[in-house]
């Protein structure tokens, strides 16, 4: 069977959010990069793989998906459950819980602040201070959470890395790129489950993928 084509820039974390997990399943891809410059993104025959012209898009024969957290889902149903652990009902819960986390607490208060020190600026536009502080607070709630349940479990569904710790690869790593790289520093569970994560070889895929060239 032909690899999965994974669509969109390796700078968007939310396609190499697709990568990390691609990465740990075993899975067989490969990126297929989009022009945004010229508007590939919104070219017909993107709007046929995403119909909102975003990224990314993963085509798999001849089904097409979007939304980069289903397309994790998908490529773990397909090459390695258990990183969903959909054989047990409680842990599953877990890992659908903390996913679902990741989305609507950590990286919603960490997007507004990798827009205003990387992206902002990239469009020659100014940092808004205000911004990363109000969401800079958020991002400090949320990691009280975290360290509290890092306390209890060495990885946040349980003792077993999964889904919902990989999708947080690609936009912790665009984190360590700002001014406020060191703010793992005061939630020591945290800092650790990063760098366990940052240890595996998939973690490293997306790093050296996110890396400008020099």
């Amino acid at each position: 069977m032909a690899p999965m084509k994974l669509y969109g820039a390796t700078l968007s974390w939310n396609v190499t959010r697709c990568v990390a997990v691609l990465e740990e399943a075993g899975a067989e891809y490969e990126i297929v990069p989009l022009d945004f410059s010229t508007g590939e993104h919104k070219s017909p025959e993107h709007l046929a793989r995403n119909p909102f012209g975003q990224v990314p898009a993963l085509q798999d024969g001849d089904l097409y998906l979007w939304e980069s957290r289903a397309i994790c889902k998908y490529v773990c149903r397909k090459n390695k459950p258990e990183l969903l652990k959909e054989g047990d009902l409680k842990e599953s819960a877990l890992v659908d819980v903390w996913l679902e986390v990741e989305a609507n607490q950590y990286t919603s208060a960490l997007t507004p602040i990798l827009f205003q020190c990387l992206i902002r600026p990239m469009l020659g536009g100014a940092t808004d201070q205000k911004v990363v502080e109000e969401n800079l607070e958020k991002l400090k709630k949320v990691l009280e959470v975290y360290e509290a349940r890092l306390t209890k479990s060495k990885y946040l569904a349980g003792d077993y890395i999964s889904v919902a710790d990989l999708s947080h690869v690609s936009v912790t790593l665009c984190l360590a790129a700002t001014p406020y790289a060191s703010v793992f520093d005061a939630y020591p569970h945290v800092k650790a489950w990063w760098t366990d994560l940052m240890a595996r070889p998939s973690a490293q895929k997306v790093a050296a993928l996110m890396k400008p060239p020099s």
